[in-house]
């Protein structure tokens, strides 16, 4: 399943997803008479129907699987395009995790990523949900305190679908609902008080501190439930401004895989339905090549199986 948040008429909606437009599943739902699962996503929350050995999830993939056999009986329903804004997958995720330094190419080269998995483990990091988080589509602001160095980090993200704790790798995707797409962006050069007496720890929070403007995490276009990326290690993911390309990988070059993170975080936390993960950007990014952001570009961050998320950069 492809499936989206989406705002229409000033309400946020839960959708089937594709290129051309969405269907609403409040509408799909009480078409068929589904009116307990309707109710659950008349709030357009898809977290609310996990975990995805629930009764409300098993409907609606049911229920979507009908949709897709029967396109034509569902044609009024649809909405185009123009008509919505697509909102993050995800509302109110519990906890908004993200990777630091994941990919390394030039180790699986040198066939060392076992012995590099072996002597260290993931940087995880976090972002504050509720403002960082954003559509496709949507307009960010570059930063008038700090405007120079802002910069994008194209990511694959996973969405949980079952709680987890101590979770072995050889188990993790089974509790993995499906995956998006997040642009970590980046301000390379924040200092809140520039000022300052400098401290031995200012640099590791300068760096902490500039991802966390409002809009520095763009979301989407959907959520691609597992049955639709049997393997998440395979994908192509590449990010481009104003349609040049600055980041071609695959993540088939991550230090850790999916499986592996899930297992590390799970051994000392807690994972929710709803929660997310995103795993890392390969190279390419503005902070090595010194080509940084500005106010009326254009972004489109793509991973295979995917999709596009786009982000218009606003003064």
């Amino acid at each position: 399943m492809q499936l989206c948040r989406f705002q229409h008429s000033g309400r946020p909606r839960c959708g089937l997803y594709a290129a051309e437009g969405v269907l609403p599943l409040d509408l799909l739902a009480e078409a068929a008479g589904e009116k307990t699962l309707a109710n659950a996503i008349r709030g357009g929350e898809l977290e609310r129907l996990l975990p995805t050995d629930s009764a409300a999830w098993l409907a609606l993939s049911d229920l979507v699987q009908d949709a897709i056999n029967q396109p034509v009986a569902n044609r009024s329903f649809w909405l185009a395009r123009s008509e919505i804004q697509l909102l993050p997958p995800i509302a109110r995720p519990n906890k908004l995790l993200l990777l630091a330094g994941n990919y390394a190419a030039h180790v699986r080269e040198q066939g060392d990523l076992a012995a590099e998995r072996d002597k260290t483990f993931p940087y995880v990091f976090m972002k504050p949900p509720s403002t960082t988080l954003v559509g496709d589509g949507a307009e960010v602001q570059i930063p008038s305190i700090s405007p120079g160095k802002i910069d994008h980090e194209v990511e694959l993200a996973v969405v949980l679908g079952r709680s987890a704790r101590n979770v072995p790798a050889d188990t993790a995707l089974s509790h993995v609902a499906g995956y998006t797409i997040i642009n970590d962006m980046s301000d390379r050069s924040y200092q809140p008080n520039p000022d300052r007496d400098a401290r031995p720890r200012d640099k590791f929070f300068d760096w902490l501190h500039g991802k966390w403007h409002d809009g520095f995490c763009p979301c989407g276009p959907c959520l691609v439930t597992t049955d639709e990326i049997s393997d998440p290690q395979q994908l192509p993911l590449q990010l481009s401004v104003d349609g040049e390309l600055r980041q071609d990988g695959t993540t088939a070059d991550q230090v850790f895989s999916v499986a592996e993170v899930i297992e590390f975080l799970s051994s000392w936390i807690t994972l929710e339905p709803g929660d997310i993960i995103s795993t890392g950007t390969p190279s390419g990014v503005g902070n090595a090549t010194g080509k940084f952001l500005s106010a009326g570009q254009v972004m489109v961050a793509s991973v295979s199986a995917i999709g596009d998320l786009t982000t218009k950069l606003v003064a």
